[in-house]
């Protein structure tokens, strides 16, 4: 029982290591679709924080061109995170500290958000 726990946390060890790290990132092509249906009316279709409901809203929404964050939603010390930006998608980034206006979509699947944020990503100028 023991070596078989063995063989198995290293052959899990293993592959861990033989799957590169952007096989688990998501697919920023199919985050844009998503990006455009849940979130260019405020940040714009290019991520700049100009959606036509975004230029009534104050505080204005993040600009994503320029590539700043400032939330650490998981509080590791670090803002801006893939992490952060699955959390402040799913439940609003009023339950992290920034705007309220920023809407939760938690009905969007890990996938879909994961997707969400590589097009997010793209958008840095």
């Amino acid at each position: 029982m023991l070596r078989t726990i063995t063989v198995t946390l290293a052959a899990t060890a293993l592959l861990a290591l033989w799957i590169p790290a952007s096989a688990s990132a998501g697919d920023a092509a199919a985050g844009k679709p998503l990006f455009d249906a849940n979130c260019s009316s405020c940040h714009g279709m290019t991520g700049k924080g100009d959606g036509p409901v975004g230029a009534a809203l104050d505080p204005k929404p993040r600009d994503f061109s320029a590539g700043d964050f400032k939330l650490d939603a998981d509080k590791d010390g670090k803002s801006g995170t893939d992490a952060d930006l699955a959390a402040i998608i799913k439940q609003g980034a009023g339950a992290f500290g920034g705007s309220p206006l920023m809407a939760p979509w938690p009905t969007l699947s890990d996938a879909e958000v994961a997707n969400v944020i590589a097009y997010v990503r793209s958008l840095k100028q």
